[in-house]
Formats: C-alpha cells, sequence, structure tokens
C-alpha cells in the first residue's frame, strides 16, 4: 500500500509528515470520551470482502488527537487501489474545520489509458466522493481537496515498459457530529470504502456483499 504512506493534506492549506504516534503524547492528556468512541465505530463497519482495512500509524501535528487506516482493494495478489483515511480531533475545535473531527484522506490507483486521457476525469472522480457520502446519507461540511492524474512514459533501457497512468485523490471534510457529540464514523468508513471500490473498478455492490471487518487492535487511538 505505498500510497497510503505518503503525505496528507490536512485541507487547511498544509502538509505534514505521517509520523508514528505512541504513549499518550507530549501533553500527557488522556483521549476525549467522543474521540474514542469515534475510533471504536469504525470497527463496527460493515465493508465489501474486496477491501483490506487495518490501522497503521497516525500523524502528529495534524491535530491533538489521531487515529489512522490504510485500506486496498484486493483482486487475487493484485492491489486494484489503496489509500489511507485520517480520523483528526480537537476538543477546542478548529476554524477551517468548524467542527472538532475532520476526516482526510489519500486514494491512488493506476488508470487505464482511455479512461486517463478523458478531460473530465478530476470532476468525475470528485463526484464519486461526494456522491458516496450523499448515498449514504451523510452529512459533512467543509469539503476540500485536489484530484491529480499522472502519466509515466519510459525510455532507454525502460522503453519495453508500456506508459502508466494513475489517478490520485487527496480530500478531507467535516463530519457532522451526531448523539455524544460523536460523528457515524463507521457511516464515513463505509463510504470511503465504496470510493476505493469505485476508482478500482469494481461493479457496484449488491445485496449481501459484504462481510463485518474486525480491525486488528495494533494499536488505539492516541494523542500526539
Amino acid at each position: 500500500m505505498a500510497a497510503a504512506q505518503e503525505r496528507l493534506s490536512d485541507g487547511t492549506g498544509g502538509m505534514d509528515e505521517a509520523k508514528d504516534n505512541s504513549g499518550e503524547g507530549s501533553g500527557g492528556g488522556s483521549v476525549p470520551p467522543p474521540f474514542r468512541a469515534a475510533v471504536d465505530a469504525l470497527r463496527t463497519a460493515r465493508l465489501r470482502p474486496q477491501v483490506e482495512v487495518e490501522p497503521t500509524r497516525a500523524p502528529q501535528r495534524l491535530a491533538p488527537f489521531a487515529y489512522a487506516l490504510e485500506a486496498a482493494v484486493v483482486d487475487g495478489d493484485q492491489d486494484l487501489a489503496d489509500g489511507r483515511l485520517v480520523l483528526l480531533h480537537d476538543p477546542a475545535g478548529h476554524d477551517a474545520w468548524r467542527g472538532t473531527f475532520r476526516l482526510v484522506t489519500l486514494v491512488r490507483a493506476d488508470l487505464e489509458a482511455e479512461m486517463a486521457a478523458d478531460p473530465l476525469l478530476p470532476e468525475v472522480c470528485w463526484s464519486w466522493l461526494t456522491g458516496a457520502l450523499q448515498a449514504r446519507g451523510l452529512t459533512y461540511g467543509e469539503p476540500s481537496g485536489t484530484v491529480t492524474r499522472a502519466s509515466s512514459h519510459y525510455f532507454g533501457g525502460l522503453a519495453a515498459r508500456p506508459a502508466a497512468s494513475q489517478i490520485e485523490i487527496r480530500a478531507s471534510w467535516t463530519p457532522r457530529e451526531g448523539l455524544g457529540d460523536v460523528p457515524d464514523t463507521a457511516a464515513h468508513l463505509a463510504a470511503w470504502c465504496d470510493l476505493l471500490a469505485q476508482i478500482a473498478g469494481l461493479p457496484p455492490a449488491g445485496p449481501g456483499d459484504a462481510s463485518v471487518v474486525t480491525l486488528p487492535q495494533r494499536r488505539g487511538p492516541e494523542s500526539r
């Protein structure tokens, strides 16, 4: 999941390194109950079996509290798409977020040449993200992001390789908080996995084409 290790934009005009979070962080504060509940809810999400999800290292400096997941859409031994989703929490609130929670994502997949040449591709990919959220009835605010496509052409000793194209979506949005000031993170995770499946080229999920994913208990929510 190489794409899941890239730096993420927090949607507020800056970039930050994704680094280890270990222990309770430099502040020594305890994890707020709304953040712990939001992280616990992620483990209840029902996801397509083709999407493999696991916890990963969270960025330290984007917010006081952060939790991260990485995922890949797998077909046999081939990754069709991969990405990273980070849940941020600032109990004091954040002016740019207009809330206390923020979701940040990076999604990347290879493209067929015909699709890569479509001039409307960036707009279509962005609509996949917003459409995935809307399809699950989720409310959110302050969406921000970029869609980037890149092509690689090989020469010299690499000339035998075919040209390759790739699409990358970097985005962030504020999930609206519900009961107990906790957003429905399970539904947001499911919508994000819908986006991954769509960018990977999977057909829409049918009835019963889902399974409960229990995330490995490698680490819990942490403060910086």
